[in-house]
């Protein structure tokens, strides 16, 4: 478990680091000091922390269970993202009004990842001066995030290929979250009953019924679309 714990922050870290560098070099700047401050102000909470206490915290399945509810609805948020930006290449009018709040959410999750990197170095050099190690951590924050979301823009120059990484990380992020809450025990059990198939031709025939209504209304939507730029270009 606490390999895939590790595994999950290392991947919240760089999901981050992606979404940071659509922002400009000041925004990224900015939001590295903003880090630091948190590692700084979380020192003290972090030494009083203990290798058992955490230990137990994570294995507590209903912390983490609403752990998961957290990293799907973080995941949902860049998914979300990514949509919105490709779809904005299609349609540039109307960016501010759908993606400002997603453009600005920088992923909160990140500040409890670094809280948990922050007492793993804590458990790791238990000689070193706590408040110069949170320092070095917050100074390397700072240097680091700006660094990172320029070095993300240098190994993926196209947007189009950053977003695809940044998609794929986040559903990761969701399949790795759900499978943290597992831990051995199953939430909900099957019950036997016999096949209903009324409910069963119902469901095909509400998804059926959905299904084309949205491809036909899509269709319509867009031959309206079309006739409307034909009178434009008429008048």
């Amino acid at each position: 478990m606490e390999y895939i714990i590790q595994i999950l922050v290392a991947f919240i870290v760089i999901n981050s680091i992606l979404k940071i560098s659509f922002w400009k070099l000041w925004q990224a700047a900015l939001f590295g000091v903003l880090c630091a401050v948190f590692v700084v102000a979380t020192c003290r909470f972090a030494i009083l922390q203990s290798k058992t206490q955490l230990a137990d915290f994570l294995r507590d399945v209903r912390v983490m269970q609403d752990a998961a509810v957290l990293l799907t609805i973080e995941s949902i948020l860049c998914i979300a993202f990514c949509f919105a930006m490709l779809r904005d290449g299609f349609d540039r009018g109307k960016r501010r009004k759908r993606l400002t709040a997603l453009h600005c959410y920088p992923g909160l999750l990140l500040f409890p990842a670094l809280f948990y990197v922050e007492t793993q170095l804590v458990f790791a050099m238990p000689g070193v001066n706590f408040t110069s190690l949170s320092s070095a951590l917050a100074l390397a924050l700072c240097i680091g995030i700006p660094s990172s979301a320029c070095l993300a823009k240098r190994l993926y120059p196209e947007r189009e290929l950053r977003l695809e990484v940044h998609f794929l990380v986040g559903l990761f992020i969701c399949i790795t979250g759900l499978i943290t809450t597992v831990n051995g025990n199953v939430t909900c059990t099957a019950m036997e009953a016999p096949l209903n198939v009324k409910a069963l031709l119902s469901a095909v025939s509400l998804f059926v019924l959905a299904f084309f209504s949205g491809y036909f209304g899509n269709k319509l939507k867009w031959l309206v679309r079309q006739k409307k730029k034909k009178h434009q270009s008429i008048k």
